[in-house]
């Protein structure tokens, strides 16, 4: 279980007639998928579950996918689209009071930060994060933090447009009301559209580096 010590090199040794390298090996490559806990002077221990974790694990795996692979790049728009307006559409069903004051601080955030880009990325980012919080499903949250996370860092277009900073927090506006309204289809519109003006400034973004 979590927090369980590992038996001995020793009696690893002993258990799978292996040498110590071997041993050490093994407990390199389970530290790194995060399965174990190692710490100087102890013996490994087995480490807590962690969905943070496990997303960090991809990201080199999606960078890598996401640089070479225009396939996947499809591949993971499209599912953002669909989580994305699913997302605004549950939260506009289970909104509470405070979910939509969170909401709020959140776009009055982005707002202030408009003349920040790295900054307002952040907000965008916790914008879209908040809205997958309303679900009560962490794994959603999570979900939603890693797709808008790997495109800001490998394909940043997607995500953010200098100059169109007015238009995105009229965008974030749009779908607030209509989850502050309880209207999951307006919900799901605007977030549709939002994000299909993300994947059409970017497409033209990149025919025309492409046409360079």
């Amino acid at each position: 279980k979590p927090g369980d010590v590992l038996p001995s090199e020793r009696e690893l040794m002993a258990a799978y007639k292996v040498g110590r390298p071997a041993i050490r090996e093994a407990m390199q490559n389970l530290q790194r998928n995060g399965l174990i806990k190692i710490r100087h002077g102890e013996r490994p221990r087995i480490a807590e579950p962690s969905m943070d974790a496990i997303v960090d694990q991809m990201a080199q795996s999606m960078r890598h996918l996401l640089t070479h692979s225009e396939t996947s790049m499809q591949h993971l728009k499209e599912a953002r689209l669909r989580f994305e307006t699913e997302m605004a559409r549950v939260a506009a069903q289970k909104r509470t009071d405070a979910d939509i004051d969170r909401l709020k601080d959140v776009l009055g955030r982005q707002k202030r930060l408009r003349n920040n880009s790295r900054l307002f990325l952040e907000a965008d980012g916790a914008f879209h994060q908040t809205v997958a919080a309303i679900s009560g499903n962490p794994i959603y949250e999570l979900l939603s933090v890693s797709l808008f996370n790997w495109l800001a860092h490998f394909h940043k277009d997607l995500v953010r447009k200098p100059g169109l900073e007015k238009l995105t927090l009229d965008e974030h506006k749009m779908i607030l009301n209509a989850i502050t309204a309880g209207d999951p289809d307006a919900a799901g519109k605007h977030m549709v559209d939002h994000l299909n003006r993300a994947n059409v400034l970017y497409h033209q973004n990149t025919s025309r580096k492409s046409n360079r």
